[in-house]
């Protein structure tokens, strides 16, 4: 009976997990633009860093741990405005960058540059821990009250659930690459870092709105 009520939280992990994560928004845009211009590794580690933070706020709605919620809400106009000039920022080195940085792929600090913003840009999303809390309470889920090793599994879900999307993702981007010229790349690079842009501007100006 264990067993089959923590495959269920495993499943409804997965679902939630893949859902919040398959829309195409500011990471999905980054994540698209560095698997074409660095490679699918680099690409992925983006996708992960999104998953992992993730999965910090399932734990967070999962626990049903109201108080760091709570705090998060309060604080969600700066957490938006912090994320909306990272995006910004991003947005301006996409649009300068010429052709591939291929150079850069295989180095370790690279690697944890694209995890680490990834992870930033999420993490600073408030509307990432209210849709949490809307779809755990929507689906019946009540974390700590169906124990810790559903809550665990729930959790783990998310962040697997969230990291299928990232690899299919990148992973679909693989043959798209090779068939780009360096035209084609500094093309990406100028559309990807208006619309990151484009985000930022609008995540800063819904701070003082």
């Amino acid at each position: 009976m264990l067993v089959v009520m923590e495959t269920h939280y495993w499943i409804k992990g997965l679902v939630i997990g893949f859902s919040i994560a398959a829309p195409v928004g500011p990471i999905g845009m980054l994540c698209i633009r560095r698997s074409l211009n660095q490679g699918t590794v680099t690409g992925l580690l983006t996708g992960l860093g999104a998953a992992t933070a993730d999965a910090c706020y399932g734990c967070v709605a999962g626990f049903g741990l109201t108080v760091i919620t709570a705090i998060l809400i309060k604080q969600s106009g700066w957490l938006q405005f912090a994320g909306g000039l990272f995006l910004c920022y991003l947005g301006l080195a996409a649009f300068k960058k010429q052709g591939t940085e291929r150079a850069s792929a295989h180095e370790s600090h690279g690697y944890l540059r694209a995890f680490g913003s990834a992870f930033l840009l999420t993490i600073t999303n408030p509307m990432t821990i209210l849709s949490f809390a809307a779809i755990f309470a929507g689906a019946g889920i009540a974390a700590a009250s169906n124990g810790y090793a559903a809550s665990m599994t729930l959790v783990a879900g998310v962040f697997f659930g969230s990291a299928l999307w990232w690899a299919v993702l990148t992973g679909s981007l693989k043959l798209l690459r090779r068939k780009l010229t360096r035209k084609a790349h500094q093309w990406l690079n100028r559309l990807s870092g208006v619309i990151l842009l484009l985000f930022g501007i609008w995540s800063v100006a819904g701070f003082f709105i």
